[in-house]
C-alpha cells in the first residue's frame, strides 16, 4: 500500500500544501510521527480510511441544532439519515434503549449524564483520580469537583484493585445521590453487578463511564454495564477505533433528560461530520472481525504485561485484564516523567501516569500507562509484544545513555515501518 498517497489524500495535499504550507507541514510531520513511532498511549488508536473520509466530508458544512426530525435549521434531511444510522448501529452494538451520539467528547458526555441524573450540589461517589479515576470523576479543577460534593473511592493497597467492601461501607455512611463507575487507568475487569447492588442498597443512581473499555465491551471481552446502569457514557476514539467523540447510552426513563442536557443543555450544533464518522466506526464494530480484534488487544496486553514482569518490572495490580498496563517505576527510582521522555527519544510513545498512593505529584508521577489497542490495529501480535517489552526494558535500564536510546530508536523504527498505519 502506497502510504504517500494516503498522506496526500488525507492531508488534502493537492490543496492544503499550496494554500497553507505552514499548516500542511505540521500535519505532514504528525503523519510521519504516527507512522514511525510505537504508539502505546492507551487512549489512542488508528481509524480506518473510511472513518477518515467521513470525518473530512462535506457534512462539516452543515449546522443541525436539535435531533433528527426536530431540527432548528432547514436542509437537515440527509444529516438526519446519518445520525439515525449512527444511533441504530450503536443500539445494536450495546443492546440499549436509547443512544445519544452528539456529545463532542467523553467529558461532555459525562457532564450531560450528571446533569440528567442529579442536581448541582448533589453528593457523588466516584473513583479517586489518584487511583485511576478521570478528571470528570470529581477533580477539584474540573466541573465535577466544582459543582458536586465528591466522595472518592479507591483501590486496596495490597493489590491495587477496587475495594468494593469499602465502597459499599462508604456508600451506606454517606448516601450519595449518584455512584459513578469506570476509570481511565485501571487495568482490571470492573464488576458492574457489585456497583448495581451497592447503588440499589443506598438508593443511588448508577452511571458507568466506559470511555476506555467501550470497544472491549462491544467486542465481548469485557462485561457490559448496560443491564445495570441508568446511564452509560463512552468515547468512540479509544478501543472503539472511531473518531474523537463521545456518546451516551441510557434507559428509556432517562432518554429525554439525556437529550435535553446535550442540547440545549451544554452544546449547540452537533458535529455532523464526526457523527458520520461515528456511524462508520459503529458499522465496523458490527463486523465479525472486530471481535477478533478486541480479543487480540487483550491477548497482546497480557503478553506485554508478562514480558515486562519477566524483565523485572512491577505492574500495578500485578497484571491486566483489559487493554492497558500501569508500569510502577517507584522501586527503581525512575519517575514517570523521565521514563516518558526517554521512551519518546527511542520512538515509543507513552504517557506518564500516577499510580495508586503515588508519592510524586501528577506532573511527575511514579508510573507510565501503556496500552495495546493502537499496535493491535496495525497488525502486531504476540511476538511483537514481546519485542516491545524488551525495547521498553532497554530504554528504562539505559535511561541516561543517549547512545543506547538511539540504538533502540533504530529498532522501533524498523518495527513500526513493518506495520503500516493504514494496513487495515
Amino acid at each position: 500500500m502506497d502510504e504517500s498517497k494516503h498522506l496526500s489524500d488525507f492531508c488534502t495535499g493537492n490543496y492544503l500544501s499550496k494554500s497553507d504550507a505552514e499548516v500542511f507541514s505540521s500535519i505532514k510531520d504528525e503523519y510521519n510521527r504516527q507512522r514511525d513511532n510505537i504508539e502505546l498511549i492507551a487512549s489512542e488508536n488508528y481509524v480506518s480510511t473510511a472513518v477518515l473520509e467521513a470525518a473530512g466530508s462535506m457534512l462539516t458544512n452543515k449546522y443541525a441544532e436539535g435531533y433528527p426530525g426536530r431540527r432548528y435549521y432547514g436542509g437537515c434531511e440527509y444529516v438526519d439519515d446519518v445520525e439515525r444510522i449512527a444511533i441504530k448501529r450503536a443500539k445494536e452494538i450495546f443492546k440499549c434503549d436509547h443512544v445519544n451520539v452528539q456529545a463532542h467528547a467523553g467529558s461532555q458526555a459525562n457532564m450531560a449524564a450528571y446533569f440528567a441524573l442529579i442536581e448541582p450540589g448533589a453528593r457523588v461517589m466516584a473513583m479517586d483520580l489518584k487511583h485511576g479515576g478521570h478528571l470528570t470523576h470529581g477533580s477539584k479543577v474540573n466541573f465535577s469537583g466544582r459543582m458536586y460534593e465528591i466522595i472518592p473511592y479507591g483501590v486496596r493497597p495490597e493489590d491495587c484493585r477496587i475495594d468494593y467492601d469499602a465502597l459499599a461501607k462508604t456508600a451506606r455512611e454517606t448516601k450519595p445521590a449518584l455512584i459513578v463507575g469506570g476509570a481511565t487507568a485501571y487495568p482490571r475487569i470492573i464488576d458492574f453487578v457489585k456497583f448495581k447492588e451497592i447503588a440499589d442498597e443506598v438508593g443511588a443512581r448508577l452511571m458507568i463511564d466506559t470511555a476506555h473499555i467501550a470497544g472491549l465491551i462491544a467486542g465481548g471481552v469485557h462485561p457490559s454495564p448496560v443491564p445495570y446502569a441508568d446511564v452509560v457514557t463512552g468515547t468512540t476514539h479509544k478501543t472503539l477505533r472511531g473518531p474523537r467523540g463521545g456518546f451516551i447510552l441510557s434507559t428509556e426513563e432517562y432518554q429525554k433528560a439525556v437529550d435535553r442536557q446535550i442540547f440545549p443543555g451544554i452544546q449547540g450544533g452537533p458535529l455532523m461530520h464526526i457523527i458520520a464518522a461515528k456511524a462508520v466506526a459503529f458499522g465496523e464494530v458490527l463486523r465479525p472481525e472486530f471481535k477478533t480484534y478486541t480479543a487480540q488487544v487483550v491477548k497482546n496486553c497480557k503478553i506485554l504485561a508478562d514480558e515486562l514482569m519477566a524483565n523485572g518490572f512491577k505492574l500495578v495490580s500485578g497484571g491486566t485484564d483489559n487493554h492497558l498496563i500501569l508500569l510502577d517505576l517507584s522501586e527503581i527510582h525512575v519517575t514517570g516523567k523521565k521514563a516518558e521522555e526517554a521512551l519518546g527519544v527511542a520512538g515509543i510513545t507513552v504517557n506518564k501516569n500516577s499510580i495508586p498512593f503515588d508519592p510524586e505529584k501528577p506532573t511527575i508521577t511514579s508510573g507510565v500507562r501503556i496500552g495495546t489497542a493502537a499496535l493491535t490495529t496495525r497488525g502486531m501480535r504476540e511476538d511483537e509484544m514481546r519485542a516491545v517489552g524488551s525495547l521498553i526494558w532497554k530504554v528504562i535500564h539505559n535511561i541516561d545513555d543517549e547512545g543506547a536510546l538511539k540504538k533502540v530508536r533504530t529498532e522501533t523504527l524498523e518495527l513500526a515501518r513493518t506495520f503500516p498505519i493504514f494496513a487495515w
